[in-house]
């Protein structure tokens, strides 16, 4: 065959994905999501990933998501639509047969000789045959084409399989987001509630003349203030809900109405670190444009055939009578073979031009791929780079927290005391409520960032794979 034959590129040789070496495993602080993390390095994702955050509430969404969810069985038609596509294509390697009947009732010119050998001028004839033409594929063309077709099919399954990677990640993203929400609005109803008692007491003072009128409008400031961040963490609670309801495919209506928090995850405590090379053969992005390449080196193949001689070969064998009976009897029976060759002679280089760009093609497919590769190990350095400052952040959230906390329980014995007015406890609350949601701001992340490296590292697809070619008969270039 003509052409370029098609060999994968090889694997980054670089073996970390960070100028600097990762700790071997993360801060750690009590409570839920604080857990230390362990690297593992060489391990793979496991393939339903999700179960390690210990949350049948999770499950059940991801398996009703792989189930029902209309972006999935898109991508799946869009599959068997270009399995069947390579299998048209490959039918060019045959021979096309194809049967020709024909009945023709006439009456000839006497001015004319009668076709027939009985001199009727009068007739019915009745005409059957076979007629068989092929194209050699004597330089590889067709078979280039077939390789495309093949090469083509090959992206679309590792499009598919990067769809279920996006859908399970953003279910579980959508989840984990809705837990922390949740979390946040429970502590910010719990601020609310705190204040408005503080209120109570401070105007319960105020009646008494133990408190200032700036004590009363202090402490209704700080309500109305708490009060005002509800609505937005509901807002975003209701649009998360939403969000959910989509990657389920159910309408907005029938959003799932269960308030998931933190506290029903489990983080994971050892999270695999695939190695570079080894992450170019996992990741659906970088494969899909691997296969990109295929096609791109097979199209050369096929522009560079398209200029040499093309061979022909056509037959037919049948039969002509007045009568069906005596159709392919002896003396009526009729056959044909031939053949040919053709060569463009002057086209204006078209040809050329089209081998050219054909090529230009490969170039471009080539650097696309190195532009995929880059942003996977990017996106991976970012979600490990990300797993470790969170872990730190988490933990300077909850030094925080534990910082307000006790600020708060001494301003509130001074002030009961008689020692601080009403200003000072006002001020010890917002601190404190404001490192609560932090906290929870802080641990939520941490979550995130763990569905964010299972994702970048690629998930596990290989039994998918190993299904799609049983289903589709797609052969991997």
């Amino acid at each position: 065959m003509v052409g370029p034959n098609f060999h994968p590129p090889p694997p980054p040789t670089v073996q970390t994905y960070t100028p600097s070496s990762l700790p071997a495993a993360t801060a750690s602080v009590p409570g839920p999501g604080g857990g230390a993390q362990r690297f593992v390095y060489g391990a793979f994702v496991d393939k339903a990933w999700w179960t390690l955050f210990g949350s049948p509430e999770l499950d059940a969404l991801e398996a009703e998501a792989l189930r029902a969810n209309p972006t999935l069985s898109s991508v799946q038609a869009a599959l068997r639509q270009t399995r069947e596509t390579w299998l048209a294509q490959r039918a060019a390697l045959f021979p096309t047969v194809a049967l020709q009947a024909n009945v023709t009732s006439a009456k000839n010119s006497f001015t004319l000789a009668p076709p027939l050998s009985s001199n009727s001028q009068i007739y019915t004839l009745y005409t059957g045959q076979f007629a068989l033409s092929y194209v050699a594929d004597v330089f590889g063309g067709v078979r280039r084409q077939i390789e495309a077709s093949a090469a083509q099919a090959e992206n679309q399954r590792f499009q598919t399989d990067a769809a279920y990677l996006t859908l399970t990640a953003n279910v579980a993203s959508a989840a984990l987001q809705l837990a922390g929400l949740n979390d946040q609005l429970a502590e910010t109803e719990a601020v609310i509630a705190a204040d408005r008692q503080s209120l109570g007491v401070t105007a319960r003072q105020r009646r008494f003349g133990q408190a200032a009128g700036a004590d009363v409008a202090a402490a209704r400031a700080s309500l109305e203030q708490a009060e005002q961040l509800a609505p937005p963490l509901q807002k975003q609670i209701d649009q998360q809900r939403d969000l959910l309801a989509d990657l389920l495919g159910r309408p907005p209506s029938l959003a799932p109405t269960d308030r998931l928090r933190l506290t029903q995850f489990r983080l994971p405590a050892e999270l695999p670190v695939t190695l570079p090379a080894d992450l170019v053969r996992r990741r659906p992005d970088v494969l899909a444009a691997e296969a990109n390449v295929h096609v791109a080196s097979a199209q050369v193949g096929v522009a560079v055939a398209a200029r040499l001689p093309s061979f022909t070969i056509d037959g037919a064998l049948g039969g002509v009578s007045t009568a069906i009976p005596t159709l392919l009897s002896n003396g009526n029976n009729l056959w044909s073979i031939g053949g040919g060759i053709a060569q463009t002679i002057f086209d204006a280089g078209a040809l050329r031009h089209k081998e050219k760009a054909a090529r230009a093609a490969l170039a471009q497919a080539m650097e696309q791929y190195r532009v995929t590769i880059l942003a996977g190990l990017q996106n991976t350095a970012d979600v490990l780079q990300a797993i470790v400052d969170d872990a730190r952040t988490l933990e300077h959230a909850d030094a925080a927290y534990a910082a307000a906390a006790d600020s708060l329980r001494i301003s509130r014995e001074e002030f009961a005391h008689g020692q601080v007015g009403a200003l000072s406890l006002l001020t010890a609350q917002t601190a404190m409520s404001q490192a609560r949601v932090t906290l929870v701001q802080a641990r939520a992340a941490r979550y995130q960032d763990t569905v964010a490296l299972y994702q970048a590292l690629g998930g596990d697809w290989s039994s998918n794979q190993a299904q799609a070619e049983a289903q589709t008969a797609v052969p991997r270039p």
